[in-house]
């Protein structure tokens, strides 16, 4: 039996649990209302329509790119679990084409009392968000277009299995600011994250012994003059997802700066080697790399849309050869109920590797979040 099948068991079995738990006749109603307290079901879904034009090779096609089914459960103010199922279209293999349904998230959290200038402090354990993708994903809320910069240039990614230890500095920033900006990571002088990681991401096994470290370290140096600016760095060492285990090292430094308004985040990125141990050279010798980005978003409230642009690029040193990827994406979206939107974006990426490869997409997404 796959991993796949097994997993959709194991989904079933846990909505025959869930759903006797609800409808049960005979069930204690002190135990019954234990099992419910606390518990919330949600869901994030990414589909959409696409043309595509990959070096004159055109292209259309309706899919899904991502579904997300979460369950959480909080037992009281400091222990709580969230599991979260990744639904998603099999692109390689003897699967290819096939709707697969993954863990993204599996884990426990506790999170400690105030301490001093810390803020709900908090240990997580399992299948677990990674320190970066987590937080900038919050900033720049537009993962239905598609990845974040340091994931889509495969540097990085969003989620794998280990520990996690973070903490918001000074408070948190006023109700309003929560309300109408951003109520995720609202420290007052900012927030901190670092994880130990097997390295491989939440859909790789790990092919050698070694442990990734990834931290964050975000501050809001002005948080009454200018609440919406933070500084952050990014930092992540180790080594490579293969049995080779080549170096792997990325030092990152992100501005970004959020209102009711307008949102602006700019990423200045300097690595080595790449999370899945690819980005090496003919000796094996793990590759230096270079690149920035830059997102921006303009809020029309009035119309209840919001206008889209950002710009990435990124070169990796193969000497005497160069690799360099460049990135344009620009889009529209109306908003709706809480969260969910139809966006309409242009994305066109350049790879030159000696010669210009261009991929154009135009696609329509809808993001439905409940």
């Amino acid at each position: 039996m796959g991993r796949t099948s097994t997993k959709y068991i194991y989904l079933c079995i846990l909505l025959v649990c869930l759903v006797n738990s609800l409808f049960a006749q005979d069930a204690d109603p002190i135990s019954e209302k234990s099992v419910l307290d606390g518990l919330s079901i949600g869901g994030q879904w990414f589909v959409g329509y696409f043309i595509t034009d990959e070096g004159g090779i055109k292209g259309n096609d309706f899919t899904i790119k991502r579904g997300y089914i979460t369950f959480q459960k909080k037992f009281d103010d400091h222990i709580s679990v969230r599991l979260t199922q990744d639904i998603t279209v099999d692109q390689e293999g003897d699967g290819m084409g096939d709707i697969e349904l993954r863990i993204k998230y599996a884990y426990v959290k506790y999170t400690f009392d105030n301490y001093e200038f810390f803020t709900k402090p908090a240990v997580t354990f399992g299948v677990i968000p990674r320190p970066w993708l987590s937080y900038e994903q919050k900033i720049n809320n537009y993962r239905a277009q598609g990845r974040m910069y340091l994931e889509r240039v495969g540097v990085i990614s969003s989620a794998d299995y280990g520990l996690m230890i973070e903490t918001l500095l000074g408070g948190q920033m006023p109700e309003d600011y929560r309300e109408n900006v951003n109520k995720e990571y609202a420290g007052k002088y900012g927030s901190i994250a670092v994880g130990v990681y097997n390295g491989g991401g939440y859909n790789k096994l790990e092919f050698n012994e070694q442990k990734n470290v990834e931290a964050r370290i975000s501050l809001r140096p002005m948080p009454e003059l200018i609440p919406g600016l933070q500084f952050s760095y990014i930092g992540s060492f180790g080594t490579g997802n293969t049995e080779a285990a080549p170096d792997y090292k990325i030092d990152a430094g992100f501005i970004s700066y959020e209102d009711r308004r307008v949102v602006f985040g700019g990423t200045l990125y300097t690595g080595v080697g790449t999370q899945d141990g690819k980005a090496v050279d003919a000796f094996g010798k793990s590759v230096e790399q270079i690149g920035y980005s830059a997102f921006t978003e303009i809020k029309l409230y009035e119309l209840n849309m919001s206008v889209i642009g950002r710009y990435d690029y990124f070169k990796q040193d193969y000497s005497p050869s160069e690799q360099e990827y460049k990135g344009i994406i620009l889009g529209a979206a109306y908003h709706f109920l809480k969260g969910s939107k139809i966006l309409v974006s242009y994305d066109t990426t350049d790879i030159i590797n000696g010669i210009t490869n261009t991929t154009s997409i135009i696609e329509a997404t809808l993001e439905l979040r409940f």
